[in-house]
C-alpha cells in the first residue's frame, strides 16, 4: 500500500470529516489536472488511483498499427499483444504509462485543486446533513461575533449564523459557550450552506416543550398557540386529546420540574401555560389569569375583545408595560382592549376622586378638598348648593374661610359652564 497516500487520506478523512472516496477523488481529480498541464504534447493520460491499494497509476490510449510512426499516439501489434493476446489491429487500446512527474509548481497546483475540491466536498456535505433539519434543536459552540451576528460551531464543519433578531435580548454569549438554539432556515449558497438559527423564535420554546412533555410528542396534547417576548415571558396555549390528562399539570409536572427546565434553558424565560378553548372568551380569561374578568365582550366584526374588570384587576390583568394584554392579543389574535370598570368603583375611590378633583381648584388645595369631601361635599356643584353656614359648620372654617371656599368654588364653576346666572 502507498503508506504516504494512506496517512494523508486518513489525516484528511478524521480532520475535516470527508468520506475517504471523496479525499480519493479529489486527488485522483489534482492529478489528472496535472497530467493534462504536463505530459508530452500528443499523449493524453488518464490517471487513477487503486482504491485498495492506493498505488497511483497512467493510461495512455493508443492506435494499435503494424509499424509505429507517433509513440505518443500508437502502439505495434506485437508489442499491444504482449499484454492482451486478443488485441486486434486499428483498435484503441489503453496501455499503462509512466505517472507524470511533477515539479514543485504542479505540486502546489494539485494541492490548491486538492484541498479546494475537499472544501466543496465539505460544503456539500453540511447541507446534505443539515437540509432537512430546519425546525430541529441543535447545540452548538460559540465561535466568534461577525458585526451583529453570532457564529456557531456546529460540529463537523458546520456553522450556524444567530443575527440580533434572534438573539434573547437578557442574554450575553460569550466565544467557547455551549449554547442550544432552533434551526430557522438552510439554504444553499455559493460560498457554503448557509444555517440560519435562533433562540428567540416562538418554535424554539415549542420544540422544548415537545421534548420535555412526552404527551405532546406522543400526540396526547397538543401546542395551539405561542406567544413570546423573548427574555421576558411566553404564553403557551395547550389542549388535551384524552380527557383523563390535565394538559396544564402534564406541561408542569411533578413539583414544576418539567417548567422549571424550560425555563432554566431560557435564562428564567417567565412561562404561562393556558388551558385553550374553541370559546374565545373563556380562552382571554384562562390567558388573562389570574386577574378576574369581569365581563368580557367580543366584536367580530374588528376582531376585538373589550375587557371589562374591576380597579384592583386591572394592573393584573394589563401586566407589566401591558406585557400580560400584549401577549394575550398574539397568542389568539384579536385586539384586547382591557378597560377599568367606572360603575363599581368603591368607596375609597370615589372618596380618592372626589378629593382629587377639588384639590385642583385654585384657593382649595389637597387639605380642605380633604376636609370638604368627608363633610359631604363631594363637588363644584355641592359646594355652590351649600349655605354659608353649612361650610362654616365644618372643623376649623371660620367665616371667613367658607367665603374664601364658596368663592374659589364659584370661579372653578364659572370658568368651567360659564357665568351664573339667577
Amino acid at each position: 500500500m502507498n503508506s504516504e497516500l494512506n496517512a494523508v487520506v486518513e489525516y484528511m478523512k478524521r480532520e475535516r470529516g470527508v468520506d475517504r472516496e471523496t479525499i480519493i477523488g479529489a486527488i485522483e481529480s489534482a492529478l489528472q489536472s496535472v497530467a493534462d498541464k504536463t505530459a508530452a504534447k500528443a499523449e493524453m493520460l488518464r490517471v487513477k488511483i487503486d482504491r485498495t491499494s492506493l498505488d497511483i497509476k497512467a493510461y495512455a490510449t493508443k492506435k494499435v498499427v503494424i509499424m509505429v510512426d507517433d509513440r505518443y499516439k500508437e502502439i505495434s501489434l506485437a508489442e499491444a499483444r504482449r499484454s492482451k493476446p486478443e488485441t486486434c489491429l486499428n483498435e484503441m487500446i489503453e496501455v499503462e504509462a509512466a505517472p507524470p512527474k511533477f515539479s514543485r509548481i504542479t505540486a502546489q497546483i494539485a494541492k490548491q485543486t486538492i484541498l479546494q475540491k475537499i472544501r466543496q466536498a465539505e460544503k456539500a456535505r453540511v447541507f446534505e446533513d443539515y437540509k432537512s433539519r430546519t425546525g430541529e434543536i441543535v447545540t452548538g459552540t460559540v465561535l466568534r461575533f461577525e458585526r451583529n451576528s453570532v457564529i456557531i460551531d456546529l460540529d463537523h464543519g458546520a456553522e450556524g449564523s444567530m443575527s440580533s433578531k434572534d438573539r434573547v435580548p437578557t442574554e450575553e454569549y460569550e466565544a467557547g459557550e455551549r449554547i442550544r438554539m432552533y434551526i430557522t432556515h438552510v439554504q444553499e449558497r455559493e460560498a457554503g450552506p448557509e444555517i440560519l438559527v435562533s433562540r428567540s423564535h416562538p418554535d424554539f420554546v415549542r420544540r422544548l416543550f415537545e421534548l420535555e412533555v412526552s404527551e405532546i410528542s406522543d400526540g396526547t396534547m397538543e401546542i395551539k398557540g405561542i406567544a413570546r417576548e423573548a427574555g421576558y415571558r411566553s404564553k403557551v396555549a395547550v389542549i388535551s386529546h384524552d380527557e383523563r390528562v390535565d394538559p396544564v399539570g402534564a406541561c408542569v409536572g411533578i413539583r414544576g420540574m418539567r417548567v422549571k427546565n424550560i425555563v432554566r434553558e431560557l435564562s428564567g424565560e417567565k412561562i404561562d401555560i393556558v388551558r385553550w378553548s374553541d370559546d374565545i372568551k373563556k380562552l382571554v380569561s384562562n390567558s388573562l389569569a389570574p386577574a378576574l374578568l369581569k365581563e368580557v365582550d367580543v366584536d367580530e366584526a374588528t376582531h376585538t375583545i373589550t375587557v371589562i374588570v374591576e380597579g384592583d384587576q386591572l394592573s393584573l390583568a394589563i401586566g407589566k408595560r401591558g406585557q400580560n394584554a400584549r401577549l394575550t392579543s398574539k397568542l389568539i389574535g384579536w385586539r384586547v382592549d382591557i378597560q377599568k370598570d367606572e360603575d363599581a368603583m368603591d368607596f375609597e375611590e370615589r372618596v380618592a376622586a372626589a378629593v382629587a378633583k377639588l384639590a385642583m381648584i385654585d384657593g382649595i388645595g389637597d387639605a380642605w378638598a380633604e376636609k370638604l369631601v368627608y363633610s359631604g361635599f363631594l363637588s363644584i356643584e355641592g359646594l355652590m348648593a351649600a349655605e354659608l353656614s353649612d361650610l362654616e359648620g365644618i372643623e376649623d372654617v371660620t367665616p371667613e374661610k367658607a367665603q374664601q371656599l364658596w368663592a374659589a368654588a364659584e370661579k372653578a364653576y364659572t370658568a368651567q359652564h360659564g357665568e351664573i346666572t339667577e
